[in-house]
């Protein structure tokens, strides 16, 4: 099996049972859907495969370790990147601490992290045209907490040097936000 089969599969067990925030979707097309841009951008396979399993150490039983066992150092740091360190840490502070790593972040973790976030804003902005403000009560902060994060985001993603998909970042949220 290649690496990236192994991390559909790998992450469809991980992910089995979840469900994208107050809907009936099953988690694992969000990290499908991470892949899918990755590969549109001819990303190499570790930056895809890190794609696939990106969520799976913050929302799963799955640890690093875990990740570095199956799938080796590289993907493992590239899943690390990807990961919000101490949950228990209020929401505010775990955003600052996305916004400041990604400033300095290599660009493999920038381009899975940014895919990561432009697979996110597109969900919420299908949500948004279907349903309106409604959307912002997924949430645990608001429309403007929202937009606060995803606009420093951008600017971090593209702070060491812009890449394409910064750009479309970019644009997706000035197309929620205004």
């Amino acid at each position: 099996m290649d690496m990236i089969e192994k991390a559909i599969v790998v992450a469809s067990k991980a992910h089995d049972g979840q469900y994208r925030k107050l809907t009936n979707i099953p988690y694992i097309t969000h990290p499908l859907g991470v892949a899918l841009i990755l590969m549109k951008i001819n990303a190499r396979e570790e930056l895809i495969v890190a794609g696939i399993l990106h969520d799976t150490v913050e929302d799963t039983e799955l640890t690093l370790e875990d990740i570095q066992d199956g799938f080796g150092d590289e993907i493992a740091k590239l899943v690390e990147g990807c990961s919000e360190p101490n949950k228990s840490l209020p929401w505010e502070a775990r955003k600052e601490h996305t916004i400041s790593f990604l400033r300095t972040a290599s660009e493999d973790t920038r381009t899975v992290v940014c895919a990561d976030k432009l697979h996110n804003i597109r969900s919420i902005i299908h949500d948004y045209e279907e349903n309106g403000d409604q959307v912002w009560q997924r949430f645990s902060r608001g429309k403007e907490k929202q937009e606060w994060y995803y606009r420093n985001i951008v600017e971090s993603l593209g702070h060491a040097s812009e890449f394409p998909l910064v750009g479309e970042l970019k644009k997706e949220v000035d197309r929620l936000f205004g």
